[in-house]
């Protein structure tokens, strides 16, 4: 009897999308193991309206990923399979994160113009705080527009609000088949993504010895000491609950981890960044580390005034801020 193993993740096209990438390779090592996908809706898919904290806090952990882990640790479902953003960077007890299956691109994307293109006050939209706070750090002009919603929506927000221009994240776009959406591809010196963007987030449970070593086939050892160099870092930082926390690890030819990392204030007129390199067995050390680093450079006041544990916590206020996402990132969009 050839073993069947089922599949959760979010409804979304895109997670759909994500699905069948990851399993395709396996299926072809694994011809006699079926996999069966099933839905699972998160609070931050049937509330669109109620900030994202607000949602989080009702589905007791993650607006995009607190169902899902509870369906995995009923034994619901076998495997799920997010976005490794969406996240958080610690796993329920008796479940665990394999490594990512490689990565597609990790940047983001504007889209309906390029950065240069636009006009003075151009109406601009993204829910995400980390891509508000980038945004009006290298364009001040800009009117920033909260929007949530799956990628076809939000991009079709260019014509049925009035915007100017939408910033999603590459890898999803390219998931998707939308491309000829993009209108530049954003700079990671300026734009850092959220820590593990454009990588899968595979969850098991620790008990699942045979499922496993089936899926750790696909993994990718050297993107996975990346994105935990970037997750350690945002854990150090104490990331969540909307801070504009970006991270970017590249791995060398001669096996280096390189990390960059940027903390920007929410109204984007502060900016600290650093860059650390380590070697790729000690990734979360150097995530660690550059977390450090940050700090002593001010990213703790910074910090400080987004959580609303300084009295300039209010000036650092923007719509679409404190509140406005359960994760750096405003997770589970593209």
């Amino acid at each position: 009897m050839h073993p069947t193993y089922l599949v959760g993740s979010r409804a979304s096209n895109l997670a759909k999308a994500q699905v069948r990438e990851y399993l395709a390779p396996i299926s072809r090592r694994f011809p006699d193991v079926a996999f069966t996908h099933r839905v699972i809706l998160e609070g931050g898919d049937r509330d669109r309206k109620s900030r994202l904290s607000d949602v989080s806090a009702i589905s007791g952990g993650s607006a995009f990923s607190s169902e899902q882990e509870a369906a995995l640790a009923r034994g619901d479902v076998d495997v799920v399979i997010h976005s490794l953003k969406d996240l958080p960077t610690a796993d329920p007890p008796g479940l665990m994160r394999l490594p990512p299956p490689g990565r597609a691109d990790a940047r983001d994307a504007l889209c309906g113009s390029t950065l240069s293109g636009l006009r003075k006050g151009a109406r601009v939209g993204t829910g995400s705080p980390r891509r508000i706070a980038q945004l009006l750090a290298v364009r001040p002009d800009l009117e920033v527009i909260p929007i949530r919603g799956n990628v076809p929506p939000r991009l079709k927000k260019i014509e049925t609000e009035g915007l100017d221009a939408v910033v999603l994240a590459a890898a999803g776009l390219h998931r998707l088949g939308l491309d000829d959406a993009i209108g530049e591809m954003l700079p990671l010196d300026l734009f850092p993504p959220s820590p593990g963007q454009g990588a899968l987030g595979i969850q098991i449970r620790q008990s699942s010895v045979e499922i496993q070593e089936i899926l750790s086939s696909v993994s990718d050892i050297v993107v996975d000491a990346q994105v935990r160099a970037e997750r350690a870092l945002l854990a150090e930082l104490h990331g969540g609950c909307s801070v504009p926390v970006g991270a970017y690890a590249r791995t060398g030819p001669d096996g280096t981890l390189s990390l960059f990392a940027q903390v920007t204030s929410l109204d984007g007129t502060q900016r600290v960044s650093g860059r650390l390199t380590g070697i790729v067995g000690e990734s979360e050390k150097l995530g660690a580390a550059l977390a450090a680093e940050l700090i002593d450079r001010g990213a703790r006041r910074i910090l400080d005034g987004i959580r609303g544990a300084s009295a300039h916590s209010a000036h650092l206020s923007r719509p679409g801020g404190p509140g406005a996402a359960s994760h750096p990132d405003g997770v589970g969009r593209a």
